[in-house]
């Protein structure tokens, strides 16, 4: 099976391209914009007529939360426009699209975890733009998953569990906030589950969301303490408010993704998320 992977250089690109070594059964082939620019449709085209994937996941994304609400347009090209471009392609050459998708496409406001067919309000201009992409999706794609996930980290690239490591060793002392809440997610896992489903979606007809993430709740000052406390750095995590950390993109207060479609459909079970934070560190810390 040849499974295409866009965004080849992100968290998730990353992890796939380790854990694809565990499946000879497929022929991944890696890309990231140097090597296919997603949002030229002329490009994604040529590349599908000469690679013909059976499947494309799609990991690309623009993913700079603040940095979107003055870009927004560069936001939904490479998140909604670029969706677009590969439903199409996917459509002509007969081809699966696994897309990525975020908890950020909700406000957050509600008081229990979102389930699939709950309707998408984002906030920020990067969810909006991520939303837009899932439309796209659902508009022009034949055949494909929408799997949206939240809080998304690993041992590559930027993100929360590397930044709260370098500002302990650094710091000493940090405040983060007590009251969001949502489902950290360990890249690895999902990047697992990914190639995990792909054989069981080979009959699979029109597009459908799943929710995935790491089992358990959190919030962004649990796993804080989480991180500290298992890289066993000297540092004290202050609990605070979001008004006393202001952030140029509202982000949703409650955002815990519900994963029992996920589990019915796949039956695969889902880590528990310190478990995942627990590998993650050991990994960082092994160099």
């Amino acid at each position: 099976m040849k499974i295409l992977i866009t965004g080849a250089k992100g968290q998730l690109g990353n992890e796939l391209r380790l854990l694809g070594t565990y499946f000879p059964d497929y022929e991944l082939i890696f890309t990231d914009v140097d090597e296919l620019d997603i949002s030229d449709m002329q490009a994604v085209s040529a590349f599908f007529e000469k690679l013909q994937p059976d499947v494309v996941v799609n990991c690309a994304a623009y993913t700079a939360v603040d940095k979107a609400e003055k870009e927004p347009d560069l936001a939904l090209k490479i998140n909604a426009l670029a969706v677009r471009n590969l439903s199409n392609a996917c459509g002509e050459f007969d081809a699966l699209l696994v897309h990525v998708s975020t908890d950020y496409i909700f406000n957050g406001k509600g008081h229990r975890p979102y389930v699939e067919t709950d309707t998408p309000a984002p906030g920020s201009s990067y969810g909006k733009s991520k939303y837009a992409g899932e439309t796209q999706m659902q508009s022009n794609c034949k055949n494909g998953i929408i799997l949206r996930t939240s809080w998304l980290y690993s041992a590559f690239g930027n993100n929360f569990v590397k930044t709260i490591l370098k500002y302990g060793k650094e710091r000493g002392n940090l405040n983060v906030v007590f009251d969001q809440i949502g489902c950290p997610t360990y890249a690895k896992d999902l990047a697992s589950v990914i190639l995990e489903i792909i054989p069981k979606l080979k009959d699979h007809q029109g597009v459908e969301i799943f929710h995935y993430a790491n089992e358990g709740v959190a919030s962004w000052y649990d796993f804080a303490k989480t991180i500290i406390e298992f890289s066993g750095i000297q540092c004290t995590i202050n609990p605070i408010e979001t008004k006393d950390y202001p952030l140029p993109a509202p982000r949703p207060f409650y955002s815990v993704l519900n994963k029992a479609k996920f589990k019915e459909r796949f039956g695969i079970a889902i880590p528990y998320w310190r478990d995942s934070v627990v590998d993650c560190i050991k990994r960082l810390s092994s160099g």
